[in-house]
């Protein structure tokens, strides 16, 4: 088992639009601190050594809280850095090529938007899916949204774990019960927050209850 349900409670994404004055390893810290069950490192900007270097740092500070770390849409960086796998969109390569690159041992995580997406990416060897966006998002401009109906939908198709994305905040987490979800992907929830150890801790609590209603 490449990845296990529970680790994916409370899935968190980076985004160095709220770094401020702080680094990004600084803020993950204080995340997984808080109760962070997963790390996702999502760059769009950096040079590739500045990624990688990034990468190493975060999966150094991942492994002591032992929380598996992903890395988006690079498959190379991911391998460089030696991270637990690799998280891809529907625009990004295939599940089956990323899994051929990187082996049977990583995990690979794929976001969905339709029930097809969902077999699809599980056919080819995905380990999780992330459908969304379920609520509006300032976080991908380009997000389209997934029904509630659908996520279900998508939830009741397939055998390995869905966790929900987009625009998820401790007012509307509740609204995603009773779906069949394990846990939820958030990027502002968290590392917007100006307190986000106690953000996550917050979080994932209602999470929680959400999984278990």
């Amino acid at each position: 088992m490449r990845c296990d349900r529970k680790d994916l409670l409370l899935y968190a994404v980076t985004d160095r639009r709220w770094l401020l004055e702080e680094s990004l390893c600084s803020q993950v810290e204080r995340a997984l601190k808080g109760g962070v069950t997963f790390v996702q490192l999502r760059e769009k900007e950096l040079d590739k050594e500045s990624f990688l270097k990034e990468a190493e740092e975060i999966r150094k500070i991942c492994k002591k809280y032992q929380v598996p770390f992903v890395v988006n849409d690079n498959v190379d960086i991911a391998l460089a850095a030696d991270a637990d796998g690799v998280h891809v969109g529907q625009s990004d390569m295939e599940t089956k090529d990323v899994r051929s690159k990187l082996g049977p041992d990583k995990i690979i995580g794929v976001s969905v938007q339709t029930v097809e997406q969902a077999l699809l990416a599980q056919k080819h060897g995905a380990d999780y899916l992330g459908a969304g966006a379920v609520f509006p998002t300032s976080s991908k401009a380009d997000a389209s949204e997934v029904s509630l109906e659908t996520l279900k939908a998508i939830c009741e198709a397939v055998d390995i774990p869905v966790i929900a994305i987009g625009g998820i905040s401790t007012d509307n987490v509740r609204d995603l019960n009773g779906n069949g979800l394990c846990g939820v992907a958030v990027i502002s929830a968290v590392f917007a927050e100006k307190d986000i150890e106690e953000a996550s801790r917050k979080l994932k609590k209602l999470v929680e209850e959400m999984v278990e209603a």
